[in-house]
């Protein structure tokens, strides 16, 4: 016997009380799991999110909707942006204290990993963020635009609003995410280790990652 006659052997012995024509949606499935692991006030969950971006380092700031656009002109010139990817819904308020000779880089159809590769910086909005896990997920909605923008620019600034997109749990975070968009979920700076455990930034997205968490 071979190992595939063995696997497919251990199939159908799990198999063989499973009513012919039985499908799995047709089998309820429990899912009475705690949906998190405390009981947190708004202030402590994005605490926990401060604490676990950090951890992953992502630079983390926190401010407020009158604050944010001189927030977001001071983090592009201390990184020297010279071209800025901006989706198309993102809030314009957000622009308004922009140095003019910042390009802005619309997000557009057809656009090509060399054009990408060309922009110093991404500025978007997410669609929740986990804070057990430090995670912010973006599901490319007007505010985050395509998938490609935020994984080939070497620099992402992600606005996540405070409490309203902050949830405990991957559980509760999954609960507002609609399944049929196109997700990435990112936690931390993109990074890898070879075999030596060498830790390497920037290999399948950006190498810096900053998160601002809006208030108010």
């Amino acid at each position: 016997m071979n190992s595939r006659d063995l696997v497919l052997g251990r199939i159908r012995r799990a198999l063989a009380d499973v009513p012919p024509g039985e499908r799995p949606e047709d089998v309820p499935v429990v899912r009475d799991y705690a949906q998190t692991h405390a009981t947190r006030t708004p202030e402590q969950r994005a605490d926990l999110l401060a604490e676990h971006l950090a951890d992953y380092r992502a630079t983390v700031h926190r401010s407020t909707p009158a604050d944010l656009p001189a927030l977001i002109a001071r983090l592009l010139a201390d990184r020297g942006t010279r071209r800025l990817v901006v989706p198309d819904g993102l809030p314009q308020r957000w622009l308004s204290a922009l140095d003019s000779s910042i390009e802005r880089v619309a997000d557009r159809p057809g656009q090509t990993a060399r054009e990408l590769d060309a922009v110093d910086s991404v500025l978007t909005g997410c669609a929740v963020a986990i804070a057990e896990t430090g995670t912010i997920v973006l599901d490319g909605s007007a505010d985050q635009g395509r998938r490609r923008i935020t994984l080939v620019p070497d620099h992402h600034i992600c606005v996540v609003r405070v409490p309203e997109q902050v949830v405990d749990s991957v559980p509760q975070g999954l609960a507002r995410l609609d399944p049929a968009r196109p997700q990435t979920w990112v936690s931390g700076p993109s990074a890898t280790s070879d075999i030596e455990l060498d830790r390497v930034e920037g290999v399948h997205g950006p190498r810096t990652l900053e998160v601002v968490l809006l208030a108010g």
